[in-house]
This record gives C-alpha cells, sequence and structure tokens, in this order.
C-alpha cells in the first residue's frame, strides 16, 4: 500500500507496516519500503531512456545515509548518465550480491538460511566471488558447479544452484539489467533420483564410529565429532537440529529443541537417556570446535577424512553413504521395538491429519522407552559377543539384493 509523498524520516519509516512503502517529497524517486520480513528496503526508482528503472540502495542502512546515496544517483540522473551504468556496475561483484540477499533475508527466520551461508562461503565466494555481476556467463556457473560436483556430489551441487537461483532472481527483480545467468538443464539430478533408501548395516556402523574415535585421538578431527556421530544415532535427528544444540536447551533430563530449528517448525522434546548423556557438552554450544562459543561447522571436511579413515580401517571405502543415512538406520531400528506412529514422533516427523491439530499429548514416556531402546540396540553393535547372533530375515535378505540397496541392520 502506498502513501503519498512525504519526507522520509526514522520516525516515519518506524511506523512503516509489512508492504507500505514512503516516496520522498525532495527527491523525486527516492523510496523506502517495509519488506514483510519487517526489514526496511531503499531505492531510488527513474526513467532513464523510455525505461523505467529502479537502483537499490540497501537495508539496514539510516535513511539519511540513504538520502545521501539517492542525491548521489539523482545528480547522475540529471548529468544525463544511467545510474545504473558501467560505473556503477563496476563495484557490483557476486560476492556483494550475496551479502545484499543475505541481508535482506535475515529477517525471514529461514531455518535454512545457515546452511545457505555457507554453501555460498564454501562454493560460490572462493570460485566466482570477485565477478561482476553484470558479466556472468552460463558457461563461468556451470563450470563452478562442475567443480561442486566433484568435490561434494551431485546432490550438493544442485542445491548449491538452487540457492544461487534465488539469489540471482531476488536481484533481477529490482535490476532491468541483471539477467539470472541459470538456466534449466543445469540440474545434475532429479528429485525422484534423489530420494535414498541406504542404512547402514553393524560392521558399517562398528567402523564409521572406530573411524570417528581414531580421527579425534589423532587431532584429525575436532574433539566433539565422535560424540556428535554418536548423537546423531542415538536421537535419529537431522545433522544441524543436532549440531546447533545449545545447553540452555537442556532441562531436567529433557532437550528442547527450538521450533526455528526443526524442519517442521515445532519444538521437539528429546528425552535424554543415560548413552545420550555425556555426549552432551556442558556449556555453550555442546557440539562445538572451540569449547561451546560457536556450533560444530565443518561438515564436508570432517565427512571427507572420516571417509578416509574409514576405507583405511577396512581396506576399502563404505560406498555412497552421508550422514543423513545415520538418521534412516535409526528410524529402521526402531521399527523393531515400538510402534511406527512412536517411531516417527521420535524422529520429529510430521503426523498428518485430524491429530496433528488435537493430539497434543507429549508422549514423553514413549519416546524414552523408544530412544533407551535404539541406545541398547546401537550399544549391542557396537560391543558385540559371542551371545549376540545377527539376525538376518528373509525380507533383510532380500533388502540386500541388487534391486533394494537398503542395508539390514545387524542385530
Amino acid at each position: 500500500m502506498g502513501r503519498e509523498r512525504e519526507r522520509i524520516t526514522r520516525a516515519k519509516i518506524d511506523k512503516l507496516r509489512p508492504g507500505e512503502t514512503i516516496a520522498d517529497d525532495a527527491i523525486v524517486g527516492f523510496m523506502v519500503k517495509c519488506l514483510p520480513s519487517g526489514i526496511v528496503s531503499y531505492a531510488y526508482r527513474y526513467t532513464f531512456n523510455g525505461k523505467r528503472k529502479t537502483k537499490v540502495i540497501g537495508t539496514r542502512i539510516a535513511p539519511e545515509a540513504a538520502r545521501v546515496k539517492a542525491g548521489e544517483l539523482e545528480e547522475i540522473l540529471l548529468k544525463g548518465r544511467d545510474p545504473i551504468g558501467d560505473e556503477g556496475k563496476l563495484t557490483r561483484d557476486v560476492n556483494w550480491l550475496l551479502g545484499e540477499y543475505l541481508e535482506a533475508r535475515a529477517g525471514d527466520e529461514l531455518r535454512s538460511l545457515p546452511a545457505i551461508k555457507a554453501a555460498f562461503d564454501h562454493h560460490v565466494r572462493p570460485k566466482i566471488g570477485g565477478v561482476n555481476i553484470y558479466d556472468l556467463k552460463k558457461s563461468t556457473i556451470k563450470e563452478m558447479l562442475d567443480g561442486v560436483a566433484k568435490r561434494a556430489g551431485p546432490v550438493m551441487a544442485d542445491r548449491v544452484m538452487a540457492y544461487l537461483r534465488k539469489a540471482f532472481n531476488w536481484r533481477a527483480a529490482g535490476d532491468d539489467d541483471f539477467v539470472c545467468p541459470i538456466v534449466k538443464g543445469m540440474a545434475r539430478t532429479k528429485i525422484r533420483d534423489r530420494r535414498r533408501t541406504r542404512i547402514l548395516d553393524g560392521e558399517e556402523i562398528r567402523d564409521v564410529i572406530r573411524a570417528a574415535d581414531e580421527l579425534v585421538a589423532e587431532h584429525e578431527a575436532p574433539p566433539c565429532y565422535a560424540r556428535y556421530l554418536r548423537a546423531l544415532l542415538l536421537t535419529g535427528l537431522r545433522r544441524c537440529e543436532v549440531a546447533n544444540g545449545h545447553r540452555d536447551e537442556i532441562r531436567r533430563g529433557r532437550w528442547i529443541i527450538p521450533a526455528e530449528r526443526m524442519k517442521g517448525k515445532v519444538p521437539h522434546l528429546v528425552p535424554i537417556t543415560d548413552a545420550l548423556e555425556p555426549l552432551l557438552g556442558e556449556h555453550g554450544f555442546m557440539f562445538s570446535n572451540d569449547n561451546g562459543k560457536h556450533a560444530f561447522s565443518g561438515f564436508e571436511k570432517a565427512k571427507v577424512a572420516l571417509d578416509r579413515k574409514v576405507a583405511e580401517l577396512r581396506g576399502k571405502p563404505i560406498e555412497h553413504w552421508t550422514l543423513h543415512d545415520l538418521r534412516r538406520t535409526a528410524r529402521s531400528i526402531l521399527s523393531r521395538y515400538v510402534t511406527p506412529d512412536i517411531a516417527e514422533r521420535v524422529l520429529a516427523h510430521a503426523i498428518d491429519g485430524v491429530r496433528a491439530h488435537y493430539d497434543l499429548y507429549g508422549y514423553e514416556k514413549e519416546k524414552r522407552a523408544a530412544l533407551e531402546a535404539l541406545a541398547g540396540h546401537i550399544n549391542r553393535v557396537l560391543h558385540p559377543s559371542s551371545k549376540v547372533v545377527e539376525l538376518v530375515g528373509k525380507k533383510n535378505r532380500l533388502a540386500r539384493s541388487a534391486d533394494a540397496p537398503a542395508r539390514a541392520v545387524a542385530g
């Protein structure tokens, strides 16, 4: 909803509601808009050679500073030059665009925002960060994505592409001269091809945990890494839900993960079992590289080191596995001990239908029993004895066939 022209001031900006704009009464074309996230964005709108254009000034800056910038743009226009001209383009590289995009999305409370930032920092900025956005070519993007696919796999390459496409489209929406260089056909996988059925068997679980222990002992991985992998197995949660765990979330034997960190946007209760408790750090972030100051990061680097150590111990690598397979493995183990309904609740999967709105029971007792059964199973896998026999039924034997890539979990 627009307003009549009036001077843009801090007091008036503070009264803006999402969707509202103010057009300045002194500098024609100087505007401010309150985005749906609550962040205000300044812009300069003008006409050049018969074309209506918008120059984004920025967000999270003082209105006085935005006014100075708008005045400079107006002066350029009065001199007969395009404010979005060659001179302005020189400083508009990919690093700048990504910074502006992340700043604009900062108030959106996206659960995936840390992953998006990490993808930009690890895969995009080092390769094309210094490239002028107006000089970007499709071949440049493809070459960068080829490198990501080679280092981290085709799924990660497609994920980086998706994040980058959103950033580019965001810029293109307010810049007539910028065209998103990502086009159809650049994806490397299809959704149906990304559906995984991989779970780790008992031997693979032992090798992964042993490798993680040795990496930590040899100082080739952060001290928390072995604890972190065990926690993934013992909770069945997603990697960032565990990695970002903070000691403030622990209350009387219960770990309550806040809604903003959960995929389903609902707080999740994890009853802390005897097996899980010693894995949780005592202060700050419970899985941390710097004594609780920051949450564990560096998943890719640690996974590369883990795969190398696993191959060294086994004499061969574990083929085609990811950390998310630990979640699927935990869920498959739970099927031996609890009903599907409880198993789904342990993993924080959404419950569909009417029950999602009317069944508000916490299931704490049932979840604790399920996690204790899971912990007991993992303990038997990690410490097998002559009394423990691996039972592989007909269905599990079929699961080892070429038509069913999922592996039976050792009992």
